[in-house]
C-alpha cells in the first residue's frame, strides 16, 4: 500500500502539480506578500484598493504606496476619488501626493476644484498645493523683485526730478486661470510700468512725495490682472525717495553738446577762412609773377622800337629821364627805417 502511493506520488503527473504548486507559492511571495501591508492598510481605513488591484499595479510599475496613502487621505477627508483616477495621474508623470493634499485644502476652504482641474494644472508645471495655498492666504510680491538686482523703480516727473518707489503687491491665485496664465514675473512688470507712467506724468516729484497713495490708486485702477493666474488685491507703495535732478543734468549735458557743436562750427569756418586766405596769397603772388613777366618783355619791346626805327635815341633817354625822377620820388615818399631795423 505504501508502495504503491509513493509510487503514484513520483509519477510525471505529480511532479507536474508539486512545480504548479511551486510556482504559485513563489508568486504568492512574489506579488502578494510585499502588497500585504498595505492591503491591511487600505481594509482598515476603507479606503476600496483590493489585493488584487495592489498586484496589478506592480505589474503596471505604478507605486502603490502613494496611491493607497493618497486614496487613504481622500477618503479621510471626504474626496470621491477612485483608485483609477489617481493610477491614472501617477502614469502621467503627475504628483499624486501633492494633488489630493491642494483637493483637500481646497475643499477644506470652500474653493470649488474638480480634480480634473487639480491633475491638469499640476501636469502643466504649476504647484497646485501652492496655488491652493496663495488663494488662502495671499501673497506678497516685491516689485521690482530685489533677486533681479534692482531694489527701485525709478521714474522723472515733469519737472526733472527723479523719484525712486518700492511697492508691495498682495495678490491672491485665481485657480481658474492657472493654466495658461501669466506668472508673476508679469505681475512685477505690469506695475513697474505703472508707476513709472503715475510719477511720469505727475506734474512735480512734490505730488508723489505728498500723496504716495495716488501711484496704488492709479495702478490699480488698470486692472493689470488680466490675463494672468493672478487677482491684486492690493498695491502699497513700501517706499519712495528723491534721486537726482535728471532734468537739469539732461540741459547742461545738451548745453555742452551745443557748446561742442558750436566750437566745431567756428573751427570749420575758421579752417575755410585760413583756406581761403592761402587761397588769395597764392592767387597774389600768381599775379606778381604775370607783372615780372610782363615787365621782363618791355626791354625787348624797346629794343625792337630801335630796330624799326619807331624809338629815337633821344626818346631812350627822356624814358630813362622819367624812370629815374619815378625812382628818386619813391625813395622820397618812403619813411626812415630806424638803426636798428638797418642792423
Amino acid at each position: 500500500m505504501t508502495t504503491s502511493l509513493l509510487a503514484a506520488a513520483i509519477s510525471p503527473l505529480g511532479i507536474v502539480g508539486i512545480v504548479i504548486l511551486g510556482l504559485f507559492g513563489a508568486m504568492l511571495l512574489f506579488f502578494i506578500l510585499p502588497n500585504f501591508s498595505l492591503w491591511i492598510q487600505a481594509v482598515s481605513a476603507r479606503a476600496g484598493v483590493s489585493l488584487f488591484q495592489l498586484v496589478g499595479m506592480r505589474l503596471r510599475k505604478v507605486n502603490p504606496r502613494i496611491i493607497v496613502l493618497g486614496k487613504i487621505q481622500a477618503i479621510q477627508s471626504g474626496l470621491t476619488l477612485t483608485t483609477e483616477d489617481l493610477e491614472s495621474h501617477y502614469l502621467a508623470g503627475g504628483r499624486v501626493m501633492n494633488v489630493v493634499r491642494a483637493s483637500i485644502a481646497a475643499s477644506r476652504a470652500n474653493i470649488p476644484l474638480t480634480w480634473k482641474q487639480a491633475t491638469a494644472i499640476d501636469l502643466s508645471g504649476r504647484d497646485i498645493l501652492e496655488a491652493v495655498q496663495t488663494s488662502v492666504n495671499p501673497k506678497v510680491i516685491d516689485c521690482p523683485e530685489p533677486s533681479k538686482g534692482k531694489t527701485t523703480v525709478d521714474a522723472v516727473a515733469k519737472d526733472g526730478i527723479q523719484v525712486k518707489a518700492k511697492a508691495r503687491v498682495t495678490v491672491r491665485a485665481n485657480i481658474d486661470k492657472l493654466v495658461g496664465g501669466a506668472t508673476e514675473e508679469t505681475i512685477i512688470a505690469r506695475v513697474g510700468e505703472g508707476i513709472v507712467t503715475t510719477i511720469g506724468s505727475a506734474e512735480s516729484y512734490k505730488t508723489v512725495l505728498e500723496n504716495p497713495d495716488t501711484i496704488s490708486q492709479k495702478v490699480l485702477a488698470k486692472g493689470l490682472d488680466a490675463g494672468t493666474a493672478f487677482e491684486i488685491l492690493s498695491i502699497d507703495i513700501a517706499d519712495v525717495d528723491v534721486g537726482e535732478n535728471l532734468g537739469a543734468k539732461l540741459q547742461a549735458d545738451q548745453a555742452e553738446a551745443d557748446k561742442r557743436r558750436f566750437q566745431a562750427e567756428a573751427e570749420k569756418r575758421r579752417a575755410l577762412a585760413m583756406a581761403l586766405e592761402q587761397e588769395m596769397a597764392a592767387k597774389v603772388r600768381e599775379n606778381r609773377a604775370k607783372v615780372v613777366l610782363a615787365e621782363a618783355e618791355i626791354p625787348q619791346a624797346i629794343a625792337e622800337s630801335f630796330r624799326s626805327g619807331n624809338l629815337g635815341i633821344m626818346d631812350y633817354y627822356k624814358l630813362k629821364n622819367i624812370q629815374a625822377d619815378t625812382s628818386m620820388r619813391d625813395s622820397i615818399a618812403k619813411p626812415p627805417t630806424s638803426p636798428d631795423k638797418k642792423n
